[in-house]
């Protein structure tokens, strides 16, 4: 997901209607190819070596994404460095610390990205989103890649490996129109797939095939709702993606964590995901995608447990005390997950791809529905991040995971836009408390 304010609608209306059910709800908002290689560890920043200075303002223009590496002495001379080559298929049994990005070249420096998330942050992922109707915005009219070119190539060259979330199909492909759905004809969807492999061959370390269609604004089609369906269009995606490059990783597309759906506007995520097992989702994706962006308790607070919570008796947003659901969890949400994925083959994983806190700490707005980013502190939001990375890694039951953001805080349209409480730099560009925190902390080869 990137956040919508349609989904918080949905949100807000699980949530009366659980009340009315006095059972509660919410929504927000990975086992691939064996292969012998080795990834050589990305080198993580000594947190002395962060500095605190933000970037210069510049009226007028998207700030630059911070880049914190100390000066070199005066005099002395800066030894070029080599990015190790990310090539190959990243190991099974080796965790990947990834961190989403804007992901529009046009919009800002990638290179600059790419330098602060593998030399400061100390990521060995990163995860940008690719928008399909906004390459082809008409059949047959030669590709807009000019949007994310810079943005593959900056993070190969960086030694970066790279997911890649494609979505949204152009109107001239749905009879329907719009870009809320799946193409009418599969196909087209892996049409685009090779072209996009093949323009940018080996710099593609996985791709995560659509997301939350378990909401209708993102998967509205002659069935509606129906992980079937989706199963099926999981399985050409894949067959087109594996016979272009065997070494990319298939991640289903994450659903949205929900409360009981109708199964028209929403679907419940866990009824949806055991509907999808059944379907034989696990034949056609090497890692299962799962989204939770975090409310107002931290990543080991189960959904049953928010009431031993420290924010149980001061918490604003009251969803998760008072109308306890696994939605509002992240813990739950993917613990449950691995049991029902893992359950049907006990070797598949989870990949992560968005979670998150967000704290309106610093701001004097927050976006419409996003309450309970009034009660994370900036303190908060880098403890539970990186208590969330490091959670994850011991669990063994996930493969990749993707913290939503790095920099959609000054690339954003300020306090008000959903995504810019997640974001790890806020909307000058300065460096948030979770920045430093994610640079300091100790990641696994």
């Amino acid at each position: 997901m990137q956040v919508q304010r349609n989904k918080l609608t949905l949100l807000l209306i699980a949530v009366f209607l659980f009340a009315l059910a006095a059972c509660g709800g919410g929504q927000t908002a990975a086992e691939p190819t064996a292969g012998a290689v080795v990834e050589q560890p990305v080198a993580t920043t000594d947190p002395a070596a962060v500095a605190t200075l933000p970037p210069p303002a510049v009226v007028g223009e998207v700030l630059p994404t911070p880049t914190l590496a100390p000066a070199a002495p005066e005099g002395e001379a800066v030894a070029p460095t080599t990015a190790p080559v990310a090539n190959g298929p990243w190991p099974t049994d080796q965790f990947g610390y990834g961190i989403q990005i804007h992901g529009n070249a046009t919009v800002g420096n990638p290179a600059d990205t790419m330098t602060a998330v593998h030399d400061q942050l100390g990521m060995n992922w990163v995860k940008a989103q690719i928008q399909w109707w906004l390459v082809e915005p008409d059949q047959g009219v030669e590709g807009q890649w000019f949007f994310y070119d810079a943005v593959i190539d900056e993070a190969h060259k960086k030694g970066l490996r790279l997911m890649l979330s494609v979505v949204g199909a152009p109107a001239w492909t749905r009879a329907a129109g719009g870009e809320n759905g799946p193409p009418d004809d599969y196909n087209e969807y892996a049409r685009f797939l090779g072209l996009l492999i093949d323009r940018h061959p080996g710099q593609i370390s996985a791709i995560e095939v659509w997301n939350e269609q378990n909401l209708d604004r993102e998967w509205t089609s002659t069935n509606g709702i129906s992980p079937e369906d989706y199963v099926r269009f999981l399985q050409v995606a894949r067959d087109a993606i594996k016979a272009k490059d065997p070494n990319i990783i298939v991640i289903s597309g994450a659903l949205s964590p929900t409360g009981t759906g109708d199964w028209v506007r929403w679907a419940d995520d866990f009824e949806y995901l055991d509907r999808a097992l059944a379907a034989g989702l696990l034949n056609y994706a090497d890692c299962v995608g799962v989204h939770h962006n975090g409310y107002n308790i931290g990543p080991d607070v189960a959904y049953d447990a928010t009431g031993s919570s420290p924010k149980a008796a001061t918490a604003l947003f009251r969803g998760p005390f008072d109308n306890p659901h696994h939605s509002w969890s992240f813990y739950t949400t993917l613990d449950t997950y691995a049991q029902k994925v893992q359950a049907v083959d006990p070797n598949k994983k989870l990949c992560v791809t968005e979670f998150g806190w967000a704290t309106s700490e610093g701001y004097t707005e927050f976006p419409l529905g996003f309450e309970f980013a009034q009660d994370n502190t900036l303190d908060d939001q880098a403890t539970y991040i990186t208590q969330a990375f490091t959670q994850m890694n011991a669990s063994d039951d996930v493969w990749l995971a993707f913290l939503f953001n790095f920099d959609f805080g000054n690339k954003g349209n300020g306090p008000t836009d959903d995504p810019v409480p997640y974001s790890i730099v806020d909307t000058q560009g300065i460096p948030r408390p979770a920045f430093g925190a994610l640079a300091a902390m100790p990641k696994n080869p």
